[in-house]
């Protein structure tokens, strides 16, 4: 893992100019003429034609090709609540990341508003701007109202990347290797440490994907999610409920396939890891310290297959595999939302792409010598650049065949303009 200190990373946002990111002209303002197409009169037109034909909004200015990323704050990485000013930083950085990974234009935008219905408001309000809103570091369980209000009301997507990123590549990564060890999504059981945001997402992206409801297990600081239980409790983690009595992580992860964890480090022991079936599927995702160490549960459980969330360790849970792609697939066909189907339909792409032979440019930017599908390699590198022309098609497909997108093209097309566009 390369390490850095405070003061590089201080160093890093504030030289050679404060922050990550600019805004470019993307038109010629070099002369008379220039100011006067650019500003009054000339933008008068667009203006005009935008008020007799609102759709041509997407002729006329970036709106089609903008995302707004939005927070409050309240749930910055791993550091909690630290208010909208001190997430802008984390929200810059989704911004770029949009724009280096899949060519869409970003503005983070930080809310000081803590209130949900207000939230929504101020947020609905701003959607004339965008083609798409990102929702970050919102906390749960507001963050579950405020994206389904915006869904319902607003006619672009809009995608709460804490839940549903971690949820699309988690689910990549557990189709391949269920492959790996001859194991169906219906014959499973599965384990959750963690109940928040992203676990509730990921519980249901796996029923989605055909993991009974039924056979998946969520515990959270409190012990396990059942029926009738009081303490810290909100409906879209009560449907996960299993039983009638309290239980522990020790005592569910008894038998389990598949355990995931969105929690907090070194809750997992190897005593717990020695009780579950074979070729078991350990998914710890706590960062920067996952629930129990990569090695640790390799040497504790040889026969497992281990993700975790660290850019040092085989088989990275990383968001930035999802977020972008997703976008510009549902961008490219004006989505009105982002559906459960455009979801399943990036997994299932991310799940293919690992098969893949991976290029020399992507074992030279991870110094690797080798990398194969298997064990060790169960979804693509964040770094290899062909993710977009697998995923975002994909994306739109589902869109398309949803009855969400209002455009349409060919898919071999779709890929070959798409290709052009970011220089692939």
């Amino acid at each position: 893992m390369i390490k850095i200190t405070s003061q590089e990373a201080l160093d890093y946002h504030r030289y050679p100019s404060p922050g990550k990111m600019a805004i470019i002209p993307t038109k010629p303002l070099t002369s008379q003429r220039d100011l006067s197409l650019a500003y009054t009169p000339g933008v008068a037109h667009p203006v005009l034609a935008i008020d007799k034909h609102p759709d041509d909004v997407y002729q006329y200015t970036a709106r089609g090709n903008l995302v707004g990323v939005i927070s409050n704050g309240t749930a910055i990485l791993g550091l909690g609540d630290r208010g909208a000013l001190a997430s802008k930083p984390v929200m810059e950085g989704k911004a770029i990341l949009f724009k280096k990974f899949a060519g869409i234009d970003a503005f983070d935008i930080e809310i000081d508003c803590q209130d949900p219905g207000e939230l929504i408001e101020i947020i609905a309000s701003l959607a004339p701007t965008f083609g798409g809103i990102n929702l970050e570091d919102i906390k749960s369980p507001e963050c579950f109202q405020i994206e389904a209000e915006l869904i319902k009301r607003l006619d672009i997507p809009v995608f709460h990347d804490d839940q549903h990123g971690t949820a699309i590549i988690l689910s990549a990564g557990l189709l391949n290797a269920l492959e790996l060890v001859r194991k169906t999504p219906t014959n499973i059981k599965v384990v959750f440490s963690g109940a928040g945001a992203a676990g509730v997402a990921c519980a249901n992206q796996l029923v989605a994907l055909g993991v009974p409801r039924e056979q998946i297990w969520m515990c959270d600081i409190a012990g396990l999610i059942y029926h009738g239980r009081i303490q810290d409790m909100f409906p879209e983690k009560a449907i996960f409920a299993q039983g009638d009595k309290p239980g522990t992580l020790a005592d569910v992860i008894e038998a389990a396939d598949v355990f995931i964890g969105l929690s907090a480090a070194n809750l997992v022991t190897p005593e717990m890891l020695k009780r579950m079936r074979a070729d078991p599927i350990i998914f710890a995702m706590a960062n920067p310290d996952p629930e129990i160490s990569y090695d640790l549960a390799r040497a504790t459980r040889p026969d497992a297959i281990v993700a975790t969330g660290r850019s040092d360790l085989p088989n990275q849970i990383n968001n930035i595999l999802g977020f972008p792609y997703i976008f510009r697939g549902a961008l490219d066909v004006r989505a009105r939302a982002i559906n459960p189907a455009m979801k399943v339909a990036a997994s299932q792409a991310l799940a293919k792409l690992a098969k893949e032979n991976v290029p020399e440019e992507v074992l030279h930017a991870y110094q690797l010598d080798h990398l194969e599908f298997g064990r060790d390699y169960i979804v693509p590198k964040p770094l290899d650049r062909r993710v977009c022309l697998w995923e975002a098609p994909a994306v739109a497909q589902a869109a398309m065949d949803s009855g969400l997108a209002q455009n349409s093209n060919s898919l071999e097309q779709y890929r070959y303009s798409l290709s052009e566009r970011l220089g692939l």
